[in-house]
C-alpha cells in the first residue's frame, strides 16, 4: 500500500502525460514553453482569477509575492504556527519578520481569534509594522476565510493565501486560490494536484502586479528585453515538461479525483469516528484531502500506532512533529509552548493515513480494521 499512490495515478493517466512529455521534448522549448501558458490561463480560470504566475515552487510562489508586495525588514508577517517550514520561511528569506499564531485544533488551520491577539500584541510592541496575513489551508481544507477576511481589512492587512495543500477546496463553492489578494500554490508530487518535479503558482486579478511577478521570476527583467533587468528578481520558471504533465493531471483532478478523495475520506471517517477524531470539516467548507489526519490521545500513543502500522505495512505520516516555534531556526524569538497550545498539541497526537483518489474502498477497510484492532 501507498501513502500517496502516484504509480496509480500515473498508470491511469500514462498514455495522455507520455504524449506531452514527448511534445515538450519534440519542441525543444524546454523553459516557458506553450504548454506552460496553456496550463496558467487553466488555472487561473478554474479558481476564478485574473491572472496566473507558474514559478519554480510552491516556497517560491510565497516569497515573489511577498518581493511583489516590497516586504522587507520592520514588517510582520502572520502565519500559522503548525505548517510546513516554508510559510514562515519566505518572510525570513527576505527580511521580513513571521509573527506565528496557535491553530484551532478540530481544523489545524490558523485560529482567528489568535491571529487578531496576535496582531494586537504586536501592535502594542511598537517594533514591528503588521503588513501580512499567510493563513494555510492545511491538509486541504481551506482556512476560514469568513473571519480572516474582515480580521484582515480591520487593521489595513493584506492576505497571502498559502493554498499549497488546499488547491481544489472551496468554501461555500468558492475556490482556494481566490480569496487572498495573492494566492500561492505548490505542484510538489505528493500536493493534491502535483507534478513529477517542483513546481508551484500565484494568482491574482492585479494588472500590475501580475506583470511585476513575472518579471521577478526571471531576474527582473523587462517585458521587453531579458538582458535589461529592472530589480533584483529570482530564477523561478516552470518547466515546460512540469506543465505538459500538469495539464492532463488537471483534467482528471477536476473530473474525478476531487470526488473520490472526498469518498474515501467518507469511507474513513464512518469506520473511525467511534474511536478516534477524525477530520472536522467547516459547515460550507469542502477538503480536497491533501493529508486524512486523525488525533490520538498523546504522542505515546500516536508514536505507538505509527509503529504498530508500519509492522503491518501500512504507511503513514506525521505531519508535523513541531510547531514552527519549535524549530531551531527560530529559537532566536525565545517563544514558548504556552502560546502555542493547540499547535504543541496537534504535534503530539496527529497521525496521517494513507490518502489519494485510488483508494479503494477495500484498501480503506485494511487501514481501518489495523488502527480499530489495536
Amino acid at each position: 500500500m501507498q501513502f500517496r499512490d502516484l504509480g496509480a495515478q500515473y498508470k491511469a493517466l500514462k498514455s495522455e502525460i507520455d504524449a506531452g512529455i514527448q511534445a515538450a521534448i519534440d519542441s525543444t522549448a524546454f523553459i516557458l514553453g506553450k504548454p506552460v501558458s496553456e496550463l496558467e490561463n487553466k488555472l487561473a480560470e478554474y479558481v476564478g482569477r485574473k491572472h496566473c504566475v507558474a514559478c519554480g515552487n510552491g516556497t517560491d510562489a510565497l516569497q515573489l509575492s511577498l518581493m511583489a508586495w516590497d516586504i522587507g525588514p520592520g514588517d510582520a508577517v502572520f502565519t500559522a504556527d503548525f505548517t510546513y517550514f516554508a510559510s514562515a520561511g519566505c518572510a525570513s528569506i527576505i527580511g521580513a519578520t513571521p509573527v506565528l499564531v496557535d491553530i484551532d485544533l478540530s481544523t489545524f488551520n490558523m485560529s482567528p481569534e489568535a491571529l487578531e491577539e496576535a496582531i494586537k500584541r504586536t501592535i502594542a510592541e511598537g517594533k514591528l509594522s503588521p503588513k501580512v496575513i499567510i493563513p494555510v489551508d492545511l491538509f486541504g481544507q481551506p482556512a476560514d476565510y469568513t473571519k480572516i477576511i474582515p480580521i484582515a481589512k480591520k487593521y489595513g492587512l493584506k492576505i497571502l493565501e498559502d493554498a499549497a495543500q488546499g488547491f481544489g477546496g472551496s468554501i461555500n463553492g468558492k475556490l482556494a486560490c481566490s480569496f487572498g489578494d495573492l494566492s500561492a500554490t505548490s505542484f510538489f508530487p505528493a500536493k493534491p494536484l502535483g507534478c513529477y518535479g517542483d513546481g508551484g503558482a500565484i494568482f491574482t486579478d492585479d494588472d500590475e502586479i501580475d506583470a511585476r511577478l513575472r518579471s521577478l521570476r526571471a531576474q527582473g527583467k523587462s517585458p521587453v528585453d531579458k538582458y535589461d533587468n529592472r530589480e533584483i528578481g529570482m530564477n523561478s520558471r516552470l518547466d515546460t515538461i512540469q506543465a505538459a504533465i500538469l495539464m492532463p493531471k488537471f483534467k482528471a483532478f477536476v473530473d474525478y479525483e476531487l470526488d473520490a478523495v472526498n469518498k474515501a475520506a467518507g469511507w474513513y471517517t464512518e469506520r473511525l469516528k467511534d474511536k478516534f477524531i477524525t477530520p472536522t470539516i467547516l459547515k460550507g467548507f469542502y477538503s480536497s484531502w491533501a493529508q486524512y489526519t486523525i488525533l490520538l490521545n498523546n504522542r505515546e500513543e500516536r508514536d505507538g500506532m505509527q509503529k504498530y502500522l508500519k509492522e503491518k505495512d501500512i504507511p503513514s505520516m506525521v505531519y508535523y512533529p513541531r510547531g514552527l516555534h519549535q524549530q531551531q531556526a527560530y529559537s532566536w524569538m525565545g517563544l514558548n509552548d504556552e502560546l502555542f497550545p493547540n499547535a504543541v498539541e496537534a504535534a503530539n497526537r496527529v497521525l496521517s493515513l494513507p490518502m489519494h483518489p485510488y483508494l479503494t474502498e477495500e484498501m480503506v477497510d485494511t487501514v481501518a480494521n489495523a488502527l480499530l484492532s489495536k
